[in-house]
């Protein structure tokens, strides 16, 4: 069985490579044709990916990071007197209503799946979409009577990955064949191959529950996910890299539950936090998005600022799904705090409740640092992810909102994340 896991990692440039450019050609307002690297502690970092557009905000903190200088690829550094001499971007086609109903359609139609999960040499009997900002177009046909032998030139490097819901079954038990054949690995595949798919099998217990946030069984799948999940983090600390989507995917409302719970368990291990109580945040961390079931797909998936009204309907999904687990015997009191707390800040300015300093528990902390964190690093069709590098920066760039030693902390974990 062939398997390419790492080779869909792309590397940081040698540092040779790299040519020094002053930090003055980069544009405020336009998407970088490039990425773009700083040093940090003698390290080439990649701090901006291909297509991000430059803010003010993100100067600033480049700035006061004493960076006066940036690298870029040589080929970039032939493309830079154009995207210098270009002028700022405009208001994205991607507003468009009609265009952006038909994109929530087809995110709530279809299912995103691990691209490094489909093999070649293996075998699959449910057909595949490639889903690339706001097109859909069928990559392999195939069915359970149709079945076809996946090959390297099948799988598309860029967009998304995804599957019709009514496949999901089909694609289930594949992920789970896959775990028959890791005696052909060596060990580092074997495990992130298992913690793929026990990713995987977790996204398809999450986009369930939300179908049906109040069932009581679907909530049990989910605490028993979580039970398997601290137990794998505490007994292999450094799963949690495999554990997480970072490979730049679109926003789904499952992957980034799973993401935080991951993300948040990792911190509470960090912390010194009992077992029980790792177990509860874990639960809350994971359920923190359930109320996002009762807000319209159109709010949800949309591309671009909200409107006053739209935003007050999008905060409305922390007191809903507060009001969906509160009254659930099997969801710990405890856990609730990071469902209804993940939106609020030290500095009194989040919501619903305004509250800040001590008046947000341990648990409301860490689920808030988890969930901006993977917003900030999730790639949106109107833009790219921001680098994890840059992400941390913007955080410590807020740090009245956040709390500082838990910042410190998450630092700390993800510092093997590039």
């Amino acid at each position: 069985m062939a398997v390419y896991f790492k080779s869909q990692v792309k590397e940081i440039p040698k540092a040779k490579s790299l040519v020094r450019v002053e930090m003055k050609h980069l544009q405020v307002g336009k998407p970088l044709p490039f990425d773009v690297y700083i040093v940090d502690d003698g390290i080439h970092k990649k701090v901006f990916n291909k297509g991000t557009v430059i803010s003010r905000l993100y100067l600033e903190i480049l700035k006061e990071k004493g960076i006066s200088h940036i690298y870029v690829e040589p080929i970039a550094k032939e493309i830079m007197e154009d995207y210098v001499r270009k002028k700022p971007q405009k208001e994205s086609g991607f507003d468009s209503p009609v265009v952006f109903k038909n994109y929530s359609f087809l995110k709530e139609k279809y299912f995103q799946i691990e691209k490094r999960l489909i093999l070649p040499e293996t075998q699959i009997n449910f057909s595949l979409y490639l889903l690339d900002r706001f097109e859909l177009k069928k990559i392999i046909e195939a069915s359970e009577k149709k079945p076809i032998v996946v090959t390297e030139k099948m799988i598309p490097p860029f967009g998304d990955l995804v599957i019709e819901q009514k496949d999901i079954p089909l694609y289930k038990a594949y992920i789970e064949s896959l775990e028959t054949q890791v005696e052909n690995l060596n060990k580092e595949n074997q495990k992130e191959l298992r913690n793929l798919v026990f990713k995987e099998n977790s996204k398809i217990v999450i986009v369930d529950l939300l179908k049906d946030p109040r069932s009581g069984e679907k909530i049990k799948k989910v605490s028993n996910f979580v039970i398997s999940l601290v137990e794998t983090v505490i007994e292999e600390p450094d799963s949690i890299y495999s554990l997480l989507t970072l490979k730049g995917y679109d926003y789904y409302t499952y992957t980034h539950c799973v993401n935080v719970g991951v993300l948040a368990t990792g911190l509470g291990i960090q912390l010194g936090l009992k077992k029980e109580d790792i177990y509860k945040l874990g639960l809350g961390a994971i359920l923190h998005d359930i109320g996002k079931s009762e807000i319209p797909h159109e709010i949800l998936n949309k591309q671009g600022r909200l409107n006053d009204t739209e935003y007050k309907i999008i905060q409305q999904h922390v007191i809903k799904g507060y009001e969906i687990l509160k009254d659930r015997k099997e969801i710990p009191s405890e856990s609730l705090i990071a469902v209804i707390q993940h939106h609020e800040k030290i500095s009194g300015k989040g919501y619903p409740f305004k509250l800040k300093d001590g008046e947000i528990k341990i648990f409301g902390r860490i689920a808030a640092i988890a969930d901006c964190y993977d917003a900030l690093t999730t790639r949106r069709p109107y833009k790219p992810p921001l680098t994890p590098f840059f992400a941390l920066s913007i955080l410590v760039k807020e740090k009245s909102n956040y709390d500082s030693e838990l910042l410190k902390l998450f630092i700390k974990m993800l510092g093997k994340i590039r």
